[in-house]
């Protein structure tokens, strides 16, 4: 149907303003041929979390001179360019509107087909960019504000087979290392402390251990941490050795709840799809942690799946998983005209009932 398609992906959907240029080769491979990313990290560090004016602003002030350099990086001029793919939701309402601005000013000058991607499809279709992976295969898509098992039936087909009821384990890792007075982000600021430390002191809970299903729970585990820190503090600051054991025990609770409950998911695969799980894919921000990549890696060797797991920066929020999304949406039909618009909240699976403790923003994407 196509032979090459070529996409700009735009992202700006939290605190990472990127652009990428992607290439799909007839065969289905593809070309990453730019991926740039401005991070935010230095105007919200004041803040210790991420503020959405701030980075509103700056995704305004800097989304033309990323796309810029991604289109220099890659050597092409926008007139090369086959579609413009660019994040609608979730995310932040300010950040996406920023980068659907723009990819509309863009479309509208150039006259390419404008495609709106959900930021969820681009972490759960890493792997087929990365690793050519065919459908279906079940993915544990585990980001700072997200925390779901799919069945990846589609590029447009995802079935929920459970999620977090509560905080993400990235919401808890950020929560968690602000408790130790370790630097935002805090997964890469734990998983550094936790290297150092002994991963036995400290016994924390295993939220929804041994309970059917694959739903899981980290807000427990958050407080369980706030309470041994406080113990431990005195109304002082924590001693380095104490921050990287509450690290390393709370990095492992992590890892063993998403391990029990990855084999749980692989169990409601079959029963949703039909079919064993062949192959396991790991996406979003907490897959860069090594810990527990290698955990998940070691389950899918005893259980005979396939592991997947993109490279860390393409983990991560990035453009590039944008561009390939957009490109997938756009071989099946898709197309998106200026009447685009931000979906703060967006389930990839719209027909599933809401996980149970949504909170007050209503249910989780």
């Amino acid at each position: 149907m196509f032979e090459t398609l070529t996409a700009l992906g735009i992202e700006s959907s939290c605190d990472d303003t990127a652009a990428s240029v992607v290439c799909r080769h007839a065969d289905g491979t593809a070309d990453i041929r730019s991926s740039i990313v401005f991070g935010q990290g230095e105007l919200h560090r004041p803040y210790g979390g991420v503020v959405p004016e701030v980075a509103a602003r700056a995704h305004t002030e800097r989304l033309d001179h990323c796309a810029q350099r991604a289109l220099h990086s890659a050597g092409m001029a926008l007139s090369g360019i086959d579609l413009l793919a660019v994040t609608a939701g979730p995310g932040l309402i300010g950040g996406l509107m920023a980068g659907i601005a723009f990819a509309k000013g863009l479309a509208a000058g150039s006259g390419k087909p404008l495609i709106g991607v959900n930021h969820l499809a681009g972490h759960a279709l890493t792997g087929r960019m990365t690793h050519g992976l065919c459908f279906p295969y079940l993915a544990l898509l585990v980001s700072g504000g997200h925390c779901q098992f799919l069945a990846v039936k589609s590029a447009d087909q995802f079935l929920r087979l459970g999620g977090t009821i509560d905080d993400a384990p990235g919401e808890a890792f950020d929560k968690s290392a602000r408790v130790l007075g370790l630097a935002q982000p805090g997964g890469p600021a734990i998983e550094a402390a936790a290297m150092q430390g002994y991963d036995k002191r400290f016994r924390f809970p295993r939220p929804l251990s041994g309970r059917d299903g694959c739903n899981m729970s980290f807000s427990g585990l958050k407080t369980a941490l706030l309470k041994e820190a406080d113990r431990l503090r005195h109304g002082g600051a924590l001693a380095a050795a104490d921050v990287c054991d509450l690290s390393a025990g709370f990095e492992a609770a992590v890892a063993d709840v998403l391990v029990e409950k990855t084999a749980a998911a692989a169990e409601a695969f079959r029963n949703g799809i039909g079919e064993a799980a062949h192959t396991f894919t790991v996406c979003g921000g907490v897959a860069a942690n090594r810990r527990v990549r290698d955990r998940l890696e070691a389950l899918c060797a005893s259980t005979g799946m396939t592991f997947v797991a993109p490279a860390p920066h393409y983990c991560t929020d990035n453009a590039a998983m944008i561009a390939w999304a957009g490109i997938e949406r756009f071989r099946l039909g898709h197309r998106d005209g200026f009447a685009l618009g931000a979906r703060p909240r967006w389930p990839l699976d719209e027909v599933s009932p809401p996980i149970l403790g949504s909170g007050r923003k209503g249910p989780k994407s």
